[in-house]
């Protein structure tokens, strides 16, 4: 567990203790030549950054006693050991460590240390993003102040990480990063290829993540396709995983790797020989680096075992596969390099068993993984995990990881185009299942990376320091990102600018992740992919123009998102960063809910005759559809056509919410445009109340509010609550409401909530699905398990308490609706008063 770093750490324009660029003149950099290959490439990027701020480049030296800033890793370097000996520096606090770092002035030198190769390169990049070079200053172009001079106040000592091993799986990128790769950044390889994953290794680098899963379709040149791509990945330190369905680092998505007609059935029982032979010639190749092993096997690409195996057969031999990979991993001596220091001995490099779909269920069916393997759980590709690690799989020498989906291709309806995963939930479920112990892996699928630049911050922040966050703190923490970036800084003395600059972020991300969690924007066509033919197509959406004013509320909203990061941007020389980071994303939401809305509202003003306004709002819909095409054009051809390529709708394999949806026009009708005021068709609630969640009795038990997630941007994490509702005229009547639905936290457990009416009996809602299931598609594309109980009351009494107990932990509460015949039909239900 994380203690805290200890120290002083500051760098700025003010005069320091430690002169890094000054008087047109930069420190030195000494690195000693039996360094690590990733420590010289990081001191070239800190070089590059300390020019990028002061235009003064440091030099490389070859003696450390007359260079300025000194870099080493533990045992490597006899200049820092002599430091030591002379009780300039203690290392004690990281020789053995992982990935930690000590920054120190000494005299007149900088002295940067780290426990390891990755140590070393974090320490310096921290202090390359303290002088203000963002991670993101080339994936995001967000911009770098400069400044005539920089001082470094250092005695600092970094903690391990909490997670291990912390990366990004590049997936279905057949829309995005391998167009642009392949027509724009690497037009001459055609490809993803080692110059795109240099720009990914090193983000990855400045981020303080550590491995990455590479891109793997069968559109894209498989990684190893391209031999410097390897060589590349280690230059910066970054170790190599694959994803559940590519074994031993064998892609056989890709022809490449393997072919059908020229290898024959990828199926362990009838063809082992040949996959051993594959795996085998990886291992030769790949072994020398550092890597993770994914073990056992799936089918070809994302599909299940081959052989339509019955469970009694699949078992036994899913163990054969794993224990043949682990000899092949023998032979090639792939030992893990920190096997001793962890007190191991001679241990087998890092593996991981993925149990994801198909393969879970046969893990549940008994499968033996070996106990150094780590069992790395996943979520059910939309941001809930499918389980966590039972107390006596907690006990296991392997540990847990998880594997987890910022974007994902796939039914019931993929999300490839936005990112729409609140910062709560990903908490929230990381944080279960680190409690669990999942603490060994974290893999990120980011899609093409862009545009899921706050998912991926986030996601590493809290990989590097878990313990830094809490539901406020995480729902915090990407408005205070993007006002570090472009709302002042409080050194600068600009503290109310940055105040400032943090409240009116907070307030577009927590909207537009409140809009999008009721329906993301992908999922606004109402279909279902790869569904029955009464869920396929696109249709009307459910959200009622009549009913509660919810259309109308919904576009005005988004409507007012989009003004308010418009202004922003005006504002704002880093127009360009903002519009990637913020602009964009919010506006090209709100035009996807324009669009379909307005085609809805055409068809059913259409229905009453209204033709004018028919006209008119078929208009809106057409607008709103060029209006996305514009936002993705002026995003490809920002900066020169940077990014040329990027931004895609990405029609998957049969969605449809690209196109443009039928709208009727009426000849000779004209067009007269619609009141669309959020409430001009919302009449007071008679017969039906709106419980504000917030307002719960003080002697609940366990119950928390958080915000940040939730129909109404806040939910009720159970415990025990307790609402005041007032006097109702019927004798009974019904409770409505949705949970968040979660998965059971594992096997034998449940998701049971409780609910009373005035300490009477309780009656107890279970959320029991499937995966796939139809329960289950409709909770995940709305974010919401709805319930309705009906309770007899008495009338006479002048208000009445309810009461939710949750029977199983981590709960959550987020709409609450008490009907006694007034509700009429809806997507939600009536929302609380906005205050």
């Amino acid at each position: 567990m994380s203690l805290g770093a200890a120290g002083v750490l500051n760098v700025s324009g003010q005069r320091g203790t430690f002169q890094l660029a000054a008087n047109g003149r930069a420190a030195s950099l000494y690195v000693a030549g039996n360094e690590p290959i990733s420590v010289h490439k990081t001191a070239e990027l800190f070089a590059d950054d300390v020019e990028r701020v002061t235009g003064l480049r440091p030099q490389m030296v070859a003696d450390a006693a007359a260079a300025s800033v000194v870099v080493a890793t533990v045992g490597h370097s006899d200049y820092v050991r002599q430091l030591e000996k002379n009780r300039q520096i203690d290392l004690a606090p990281i020789r053995n460590g992982w990935e930690q770092y000590i920054i120190k002035v000494i005299g007149r030198q900088l002295i940067i240390v780290g426990s390891d190769r990755r140590g070393a390169s974090y320490g310096l990049l921290t202090l390359s993003e303290k002088m203000g070079v963002s991670p993101w200053y080339w994936w995001a172009d967000v911009p770098v102040a400069r400044h005539d001079a920089l001082y470094v106040d250092a005695d600092y000592v970094s903690v391990a990480p909490t997670v291990k091993y912390r990366g990004v799986f590049i997936n279905d990128e057949d829309w995005g990063l391998k167009t642009w790769a392949a027509r724009n950044y690497e037009r001459q390889l055609g490809d993803i290829g080692p110059r795109t994953y240099a720009r990914v290794c090193e983000l990855l680098l400045r981020l303080k993540a550590n491995m990455l899963a590479p891109a793997m379709h069968s559109c894209t040149g498989a990684f190893y396709s391209h031999p410097e791509s390897k060589v590349v990945a280690d230059s910066f330190g970054i170790v190599i995983t694959t994803s559940h369905c590519e074994p031993l680092l064998l892609n056989n998505a890709a022809s490449t790797e393997w072919d059908q007609l020229r290898d024959g059935d990828w199926n362990y029982k009838t063809n082992s020989e040949a996959i051993l032979r594959k795996w085998d010639d990886r291992l030769a190749d790949a072994s020398q680096y550092e890597n993770i092993y994914t073990t056992a096997m799936r089918g070809l690409h994302d599909a299940g075992l081959r052989g339509n195996l019955p469970m009694e057969e699949r078992v036994p031999l899913l163990a054969k596969v794993i224990d043949d990979q682990r000899a092949l991993l023998k032979k090639h001596k792939a030992f893990t390099p920190l096997a001793d220091s962890e007190g191991l001995g001679e241990s087998l490099a890092p593996q991981i068993f993925v149990p994801y779909k198909e393969t879970m269920d046969v893990y549940e069916a008994g499968l033996q993984v070996p106990d150094d393997i780590t069992l790395v759980w996943v979520d059910d590709n939309y941001g809930y995990m499918k389980r966590v690690s039972s107390p006596a799989e907690q006990q296991r020498k392997g540990g847990a990881g998880v594997y987890y989906h910022l974007s994902y291709l796939g039914a019931p309806h993929d999300y490839l185009w936005l990112n729409t995963t609140p910062p709560v939930l990903m908490y929230e479920e990381l944080k279960k299942a680190y409690d669990h112990g999942a603490d060994r892996y974290w893999l990120l699928n980011v899609g093409d990376i862009k545009p899921m630049e706050l998912g991926i911050q986030t996601f590493m922040d809290m990989a590097w320091d878990i313990n830094a966050f809490d539901f406020d703190k995480v729902n915090r923490h990407q408005a205070e990102f993007l006002a570090k970036l472009f709302g002042g800084s409080k050194s600068d003395g600009a503290a109310n600018n940055y105040q400032l600059s943090i409240v009116n972020y907070q307030f577009i991300l927590d909207e537009y992740y409140r809009l999008a969690w009721s329906r993301k924007p992908e999922f606004m066509g109402w279909e279902y992919e790869w569904d029955d033919e009464a869920h396929t197509g696109l249709k009307p959406t459910e959200y009622s123009f009549d009913n509660y004013g919810e259309a109308q509320q919904r576009l005005a909203d988004y409507q007012r998102l989009s003004d308010e990061v418009e202004a922003i941007a005006k504002n704002l020389s880093a127009h360009s960063s903002l519009f990637q980071l913020v602009q964009f994303p919010v506006q090209a939401a709100y035009q996807m809910n324009r669009k379909f809305l307005m085609a809805q509202l055409n068809g059913e003003l259409t229905a009453q005759g209204r033709t004018a306004q028919a006209n008119w709002a078929a208009r809106q819909a057409e607008a709103a559809y060029d209006s996305i095409n514009a936002l993705n054009r002026r995003y490809n051809e920002q900066l020169g056509g940077k990014w040329r390529g990027i931004m895609a709708l990405a029609p998957g394999w049969c969605a449809l919410y690209q196109k443009m949806p039928e709208v009727t026009y009426h000849e000779g009708a004209g067009e007269q445009p619609c009141n669309l005021s959020p409430r001009s068709s919302r009449s007071p609630l008679k017969g039906c109340y709106a419980v504000d969640l917030s307002h719960f009795d003080r002697k609940s038990t366990d119950a928390q509010l958080v915000k940040g997630l939730g129909y109404d941007g806040q939910v009720v994490r159970l415990g025990s609550v307790t609402y005041t509702i007032p006097k109702v005229d019927a004798d009974s009547i019904d409770v409505r409401f949705y949970t968040v639905p979660f998965w059971p936290l594992y096997k034998g457990l449940s998701n049971r909530v409780a609910v009373s009416i005035d300490g009477g009996r309780e009656q107890v809602f279970e959320n029991q699905f499937r995966e796939y299931d139809r329960t289950w598609k409709d909770q995940v594309m709305r974010n919401g398990a709805p319930c309705r109980l009906t309770f007899a009351v008495d009338k006479g009494r002048k208000a009445h308490r309810l009461t939710f107990r949750a029977l199983d932990a981590g709960q959550m509460l987020q709409r609450v609706i008490i009907d006694w015949g007034g509700l009429r039909p809806s997507y939600l239900g009536p929302a609380p008063e906005r205050k």
